[in-house]
């Protein structure tokens, strides 16, 4: 059994107070209200929950060490992640399966970002292998893959919101032109979240809300918002974390291919945990941006066991310090 007091321990009702974590056997055992006499000052919260990597350091998903992605992911307090495609060609999907057969540690599914995108908004992704829906090749795939970008507005793509949805796996929309109409008819579809909010889609406008204004409108969907403070702008990361829906990612990849050849952006190197501390420097309240880097994502993957320290759920904890540095991943 493990004991793990500090001055502010993130509560699933979204409220930070002192307290001491019970972990027993992996699992979170208590959270009790005594913190002891002189606890210290330490930010407990469930271990972080990033639906968008790309890769870590050395090693990107498609060609590298996933086992290696994932203690370096924990580590930084990200211990339950979505290790995300890129865009190829599809049979190179097949050839990644069986080639990396094994989940990764604190794999909580693939995420597939394409090639079901919008080639005017491919962002990172080459334009070459941007296509259509194939509804036939994504009633195939493995049930591994639990989340799924795509732009709806291409030919069949309603049909594979539905495909998906009924099969058990999320769909985001992004890269995408949608329009707000076009979104809204993807969300009444079964589409839950919508892929960087902002980045690779049309921008939101008074009279064109587009797909950014449907994410920050229709409850239906969860946006998610690259937390790196570059990508968006942290006042805008505020503005939509203050929507009380949205989640944060770090889309980050492997070290070096931050920027495109031509100076574009393409992910991210921030950590999630940095990703909330880009938030609380822009005036999000700590709490607030934890909840959006743990249990709102964990509820999006459909994940009640993880993205909360209540009794039952995994034991993942990090301890962050005053500046919010993780010095402590502790499970139990």
């Amino acid at each position: 059994m493990e004991r793990l007091p500090a001055r502010r321990v993130l509560r699933p009702d979204g409220s930070l107070r002192p307290g001491t974590v019970v972990l027993e056997g992996g699992r979170v055992e208590a959270v009790l209200d005594d913190a002891g006499a002189s606890p210290p000052d330490l930010t407990l919260a469930p271990g972080l929950v990033d639906l968008q990597v790309n890769g870590v350091g050395g090693d990107d998903v498609w060609s590298g060490d996933l086992d290696a992605l994932g203690r370096r992911l924990r580590a930084a307090g990200t211990t339950a992640w979505c290790p995300t495609l890129t865009s190829r060609p599809l049979a190179s999907y097949a050839a990644w399966f069986a080639s990396h057969p094994s989940t990764a540690p604190g794999e909580i599914g693939v995420h597939l970002e394409g090639p079901f995108l919008d080639p005017a908004r491919a962002g990172a992704h080459p334009p070459e292998h941007l296509r259509p829906p194939d509804t036939a090749w994504l009633a195939a795939l493995p049930a591994r893959v639990r989340l799924c970008t795509l732009a709806p507005e291409l030919p069949g793509g309603l049909d594979a919101v539905s495909l998906l949805s009924a099969r058990g796996t999320v769909v985001a929309l992004g890269h995408s032109s949608a329009t707000y109409e076009e979104a809204l008819a993807a969300a009444a579809a079964g589409a839950r979240l919508v892929t960087h909010v902002f980045n690779a889609m049309a921008p939101m406008h008074h009279r064109a809300p587009g797909l950014a204004g449907a994410a920050l409108s229709d409850p239906r969907l969860t946006p998610a918002v690259i937390g790196d403070g570059v990508h968006v702008h942290p006042a805008v990361i505020g503005l939509v974390l203050g929507t009380g829906r949205a989640v944060l990612v770090s889309d980050s990849v492997k070290a070096g291919d931050e920027r495109l050849p031509d100076g574009r952006l393409g992910g991210s190197t921030v950590t999630l945990a940095g990703a909330v501390r880009v938030a609380v420097r822009a005036g999000v309240p700590l709490a607030v941006a934890l909840v959006a880097a743990t249990a709102r994502p964990a509820d999006v993957m459909g994940r009640a066991d993880l993205g909360r320290l209540e009794p039952g759920a995994r034991g993942d904890v990090v301890a962050f310090d005053a500046s919010l540095q993780v010095v402590q991943v502790a499970s139990g």
